[in-house]
């Protein structure tokens, strides 16, 4: 720390750094703001004024405990003066402010001594990077904050998810999910990735159809992003996993530009490892056991990013914007099971703009503009397995584009010292368009094909000649308003606002490509058992060309819909200041959901009693020092639908036919067809358009968990920060879909009621009373409720629990660094909005639930329960040209899984396959076949800033993976091809692999 030797400095207490006017400023939750707070002598004429360097100016009083604080500050770097009678007495400079942070500045009695005379000398103040207390007494939460420095020295791939990745207790979801532009989806705390909230700049930029992900900023706009990975206040909601909050730059009184070129070549690419058949091999197999030849895969890319920024009026007016241009260039050999490979270009355009207007000392107006987009197209041709090479042109992709705009407006006024108001509001247009390129409607896709029988191919699979499986044109709208007032009465803080939420889905879901379906080829060992016994299939022996084992599906799908959804939540909390070391949180939110068909139709989903959720949490500053913190908190969290789950509200289709076949035309379609069956669906999806009020069981309440935290942070000595948290989470409500309308109408026929519902499933909270709408043959509707004993469910499970240590060095000119382990278990029957065994990550749309054969002997440990986590990243200054940076991930295996047929005969009681948990006659739990390899990467990086070039230019070269280690993170765990218990050869097969080594460089010119 280097301070003036006329200035003596001072850490002091909680109370007397923070006084009664603490939580005003602590900006929690999903903030763009944090606070400067302290103690003061108290003479008569003094006050603080805070200063940046973007023209923000404000003054606040003392109190008579000498006690200040000035309130939601945007974050910067600030200059903090103490005044008397206009001079400067003392000043404090480079204060630089974290997100929903506070931090603690306190003014000495024997400097103030001094007077005026003391201005001139202190005006030159300086603090180092580690000049304040390491520790934030302030808040009550769990959060991450990655500034834009270490996202800069850091070997991190591009992108706000990556950076997430350095919270503890955060993993790469299993399942293999992307957001809408194409990013690995992160699971926080046990919970399913799409349970996550993305925000910029304070507006909630959630994909509203799927909540896979959300809009993120260009890379180099990130100013900080905060990770929340629970412990929330009562203003934000909408998250039961973890929270990635993005502020962007902002412009000051100096311009400032520059650039930045990196480029992942594709000769120092690994080659990624070659998958094989790992259950014995399909009736016409391409190239023995070779399933994916990936050591083939060639992939290089390129990002440029651009910005500028400065005042427009100095003091008054600034401006920041900036542009991101990603290009990816991707070469992939498909599984044998497509016989193709892809020569797919990706684009993925950024832009970010930002204007900051003081309008006078009390007022402040922001205006935000962001786009992030993925924009692919290619060529597809036919691969020869035998010799490892591309053949003849097939076809061209689908032009796919993806992502989105936003645009928002957000208003502070600082009316007095004791009330502060916000607005913000603003729109997000996002969108999901595949169009397809010399497109042919008359050729049906073709899927399995290796099961084709040979006599009829020649020992060769038919693809056929359609390349698009299916369309979709989808766009979505979101409109957000938060309005918030903040009052300082004595020790307490009051809070009270509403955050109100609005989503459009418009022409989503997709439809099977072509005639309007697909022809999908099976075979099985077993011809004289019925196909599916479940859906009365019978067997297919009996049938011409059948006695072989040899058959086809006719499989139609159409879940076209238009949504929208009303997310509407009040909160109000209380930042109560207890004593000269206590600070207790406490708040309750209030959220309702209303989601419809369209704007005119009876909502298929009402939640609009009220759903309170309560937030309690303290922090203790056990020395009064700012040097060990204990804190706490407890709170409830619940979630809306997603509106992906409603298509079955809008009617869907979705049903197979069977047939056995004589021969295979030259398109790959199936010829001297015999029916087996009619169409049959597990679900009863054909088409019908039900009644809203059928579709959702009357009794529905939102996804509802419990957080329970207990933690402790401090000082050892000057230089090094450690501590530990012990996290509890308890899902305590879940939604998902179920299909059992057998069981409604038999319940409800023993209370004299004959159901004639047309509706698909219903949703529910499964493992509890469920109450349904059921309509009679005079359309009148009754209320029907079903115990979950009578639904035969076990007791909804998904518990979660975590024990985390760490140790962080803060960063003193020189070096940075943090190591953190954590042990957790994520155990129960459901993962929430996803479902790893099958890789589904698509809201409620999983297999869980649907029957109750498929839940018993699902308890176990989760898709995310990695049992052991060991992180630690840094940077080392050794020069002030060259820097050299780590990052390491240690993560244990997840749970494997064995998915058959039911009970010891291997039934298939509901038409499901293979999706049963049971092996081979017997239970299989999740994890009760062990445990998937550890998980290693190690990334490192170089950077050098020449001095004849004054550091602003720098070149750097990163290398990820660098053991190039590559193990399966999932498996493909279905045992059985189909319903008459033929092997599957998949079974086995890692269908998700770790990247494999690649090197980055990069230029970097900042002015």
């Amino acid at each position: 720390m280097k301070t003036s030797k006329n200035i003596p400095l001072r850490q002091t207490g909680l109370a007397t750094a923070l006084g009664l006017l603490l939580a005003s400023t602590a900006a929690y939750g999903q903030s763009t703001t944090g606070s400067i707070f302290g103690h003061a002598p108290v003479q008569a004429g003094e006050s603080v004024m805070v200063s940046n360097g973007a023209g923000l100016t404000r003054t606040v009083g003392i109190d008579s405990q000498g006690r200040y604080n000035a309130s939601q500050l945007p974050i910067g770097t600030y200059t903090v003066s103490l005044m008397r009678d206009g001079q400067v007495i003392q000043q404090r400079d480079n204060v630089a402010l974290k997100v929903g942070a506070g931090s603690e500045v306190s003014f000495s009695a024997e400097a103030a001594a001094g007077g005026a005379a003391n201005a001139k000398q202190l005006s030159g103040v300086s603090v180092s990077a580690n000049a304040l207390p390491p520790i934030d007494v302030s808040s009550v939460d769990s959060r991450t904050v990655v500034t834009s420095q270490q996202l800069a020295a850091l070997p991190l791939p591009h992108s706000a998810e990556a950076a997430a990745l350095l919270a503890p207790g955060s993993v790469s979801n299993a399942s293999g999910a992307k957001s809408t532009t194409g990013n690995p989806l992160i699971s926080f705390g046990g919970a399913a990735a799409p349970e996550n909230a993305y925000y910029i700049n304070g507006f909630n930029t959630t994909d509203p159809n799927g909540t896979q992900g959300g809009l993120t900023l260009p890379y180099g706009s990130i100013d900080q992003e905060e990770v929340y990975t629970g412990g929330y206040s009562a203003q934000y909601g909408r998250s039961d996993g973890g929270v990635l909050n993005m502020v962007g730059k902002s412009g000051t009184n100096e311009w400032h530009f520059g650039g930045q070129y990196l480029y992942q070549p594709e000769s120092l690419r690994s080659n990624q490892v070659d998958t094989y058949y790992a259950n014995g091999l399909p009736p016409s197999p391409v190239a023995g056991g070779l399933y994916q030849p990936n050591s083939k895969d060639r992939q290089w890319e390129s990002i440029y990013d651009l910005y500028v920024g400065g005042p427009l009026i100095k003091d008054k007016l600034f401006f920041f914007a900036s542009i991101e241009a990603s290009t990816e260039s991707n070469y992939s050999v498909n599984p044998v099971t497509s016989g193709t490979s892809d020569h797919t270009t990706t684009h993925l355009p950024k832009y970010y703009a930002k204007i900051n207007w003081n309008i006078n000392a009390n007022n402040l107006l922001e205006l935000t503009a962001a786009s992030s987009k993925q924009q692919q197209n290619g060529s597809i041709y036919n691969y020869n397995y035998a010799n490892l090479s591309d053949s003849s042109f097939r076809g061209y992709q689908p032009s796919t584009k993806s992502g989105g705009n936003l645009w928002l407006g957000k208003f502070t006024s600082y009316i007095t010292d004791s009330l502060t108001l916000t607005a913000l509001y603003g729109k997000m247009n996002t969108f999901a368009y595949s169009i397809p390129v010399a497109y042919d409607p008359s050729n049906p896709f073709i899927n399995g094909a290796t099961n084709q029988n040979p006599a009829y191919n020649g020992g060769v699979p038919n693809n056929g000649v359609q390349t698009i499986g299916s369309l979709s044109n989808p766009h979505y709208r979101s409109d957000n308003l938060r309005l918030s007032l903040t009052y300082t009465l004595g020790n307490h803080t009051i809070t009270g606002g509403i955050d109100n939420v609005t989503y459009g889905a418009f022409n989503a879901g997709s439809a099977s490509s072509g005639p309007g379906y697909t022809w999908s080829y099976d075979y099985t060992t077993t011809p004289t058992a019925p196909i599916s016994p479940g859906l009365g299939v019978p067997a297919i022996a009996g049938f011409p060309n059948g006695a072989s084992g040899y058959y086809v599906e006719k499989d139609v799908f159409n879940n076209l819909y238009r949504l929208k959804a009303y997310e509407d939540a009040q909160y109000l909390e209380d930042q109560w200041q207890v004593n000269d070391r206590w600070l207790v949180s406490i708040g309750i939110r209030n959220d309702t959901y209303i989601n419809k068909i369209n704007a005119e139709q009876e909502p298929y989903i009402r939640q609009t009693k009220p759903t309170w959720q309560p937030r309690i949490g303290f922090s203790w500053d056990v020395n009064g020092d700012g040097t060990f913190k204990v804190y706490g908190n407890a709170g409830r969290y619940n979630l809306g639908t997603p509106l992906a789950s409603g298509n079955a509200a809008n009617g869907y289709t979705s049903t197979q036919q069977y047939f056995t076949y004589s021969g295979i035309a030259a398109n790959g379609v199936p010829t001297g067809l015999t029916q087996v069956s009619v169409p049959v669906s597990a679900n009863a999806a054909f088409g019908q358009l039900p009644d809203p009020r059928t579709v959702t069981a009357t009794s529905l309440k939102s996804q509802e968990q419990d957080e329970f935290i207990l933690g402790f942070t401090k000082t050892a000595g000057d230089h090094w920060v450690y501590g530990s948290k012990f996290t509890r989470r308890l899902l305590r409500h879940d939604i998902d879909d179920y299909c059992d309308l057998a069981t409604v109408s038999a319940v409800a026929a023993q209370q004299g009621i004959t159901d004639v519902n047309q509706s698909t499933c219903y949703y529910i909270n499964p493992g509890e009373a469920n109450t349904f709408a059921v309509q009679d043959p005079t359309g009148a509707f009754h209320s029907v409720t079903l115990s979950n004993a009578q639904m035969a469910f076990p007791h909804m499970v998904r518990s979660y629990y975590s024990l985390e240590t760490f140790l962080e060095h803060p960063f003193d000119g020189k070096w940075y660094g943090k190591v953190d382990y954590l042990f957790s278990r994520s155990y129960g029957n459901t993962e929430g909005q996803s479902e790893t065994d099958i890789g589904s990550s698509g809201g409620t749309q999983n297999t869980d639930w649907d029957f109750p054969q498929l839940m018993y002997y699902a308890n176990g440990a989760q898709g995310n329960d990695h049992t052991h986590q060991i992180k630690a990243f840094g940077y080392y200054q050794i020069t002030p040209e060259w820097q050299v940076s780590g990052n390491l991930e240690l993560v244990s295996g997840g749970p494997k899984y064995c998915l058959g047929l039911y009970g010891p005969n291997q039934g298939d009681p509901v038409g499901y396959g293979s999706l049963y948990p049971w092996c081979n006659g017997q239970p299989s739990p999740p994890g009760a076949n062990g445990r998937l390899p550890w998980m290693k990467e190690l990334d490192l990086g170089v950077h050098y800033r020449p001095a004849f070039a004054d550091h602003k230019l720098a070149l750097s070269v990163e290398v990820f993976n660098v053991t190039n280690s590559q193990v399966a993170l999932n498996r493909n765990w279905q045992l059985n091809a189909n319903d008459t218990g033929t092997p599957n050869p998949l079974y086995g097969t890692p269908v998700l692999l770790q990247q494999p080594r690649y090197v980055r460089f990069g230029i970097t010119y900042d002015y």
